[in-house]
């Protein structure tokens, strides 16, 4: 008869293991469909010349919009590591629409300076022109703690960590696309633009996670199969002895 020790303790893990099993493939397959979104979007182009007709599409939505830089007021986004891993910030400059409205446009990466308080030079003319991108949320910390402020929050670029659009309308005073635009790195007058629906390891990670699991699970049950299912081994009996 399997030991009652045994047979709880696999009861017990056995169903973790198999969610475990479960929950990495139901990742993997919620990251193919942010790639797979992110392709879609960017196949098409929409001309946007209202925040309104910004605030209706979908994310990673590839967008031309038509209008003109506030360069006075922008926004380096704190904590946002180059590609390679190097400390900067990310570049957002408000642009006014042709139709109506601002929304944030996001030029790319720039280096930290020697010193926090040697800010980079993120001018850019106001001048009216077209520009092509992809529509995407705000960047967004896996654990948010505190507010937005990050820095000197008297003058202009303003440094913030992982400020909302709520907190960015509120700065601005004045409504906010939901969206900021990734600028196509082909456009002028941006920096450092490697766009690309991006996590910490690909879906094909989490498949190899999910098998792990489930290998885990099927051992178990063959350990347990093979420690408590096997036959008593037999005595044989000696000539002329009775048991």
């Amino acid at each position: 008869m399997p030991g009652v020790a045994a047979t709880v303790a696999t009861a017990v893990m056995l169903p973790g293991l198999i969610y475990l099993g479960i929950w990495q493939l139901h990742r993997a397959e919620a990251k193919r469909a942010i790639l797979e979104a992110y392709d879609q979007g960017a196949a098409v182009l929409v001309d946007v010349r209202t925040t309104e007709e910004l605030d209706a599409l979908p994310r990673y939505q590839r967008v031309r919009i038509h209008g003109r830089y506030q360069p006075a007021r922008q926004v380096l986004l704190d904590n946002m590591p180059s590609q390679t891993g190097r400390p900067g910030y990310q570049v957002l400059t408000p642009f006014v629409l042709d139709g109506g409205g601002r929304l944030l446009v996001n030029r790319g990466w720039v280096p930290l300076g020697a010193t926090r308080a040697a800010l980079p030079n993120v001018d850019v003319a106001g001048e009216a022109r077209i520009l092509v991108g992809v529509v995407d949320a705000l960047p967004r910390p896996g654990l948010r703690l505190g507010g937005a402020r990050s820095g000197d929050t008297s003058g202009w670029p303003r440094v913030l960590n992982f400020p909302t659009i709520e907190q960015l309308t509120k700065l601005f005073d004045t409504r906010l696309g939901r969206y900021q635009v990734l600028l196509d790195p082909s456009a002028r007058d941006g920096y450092e633009r490697v766009w690309r629906a991006r996590f910490g390891f690909g879906p094909e990670r989490h498949v190899g996670y999910a098998v792990q699991w489930f290998a885990l699970a099927a051992a178990l049950i063959a350990i347990y199969l093979g420690a408590n299912l096997q036959r008593p081994p037999t005595t044989e009996r000696e000539p002329g002895t009775f048991q």
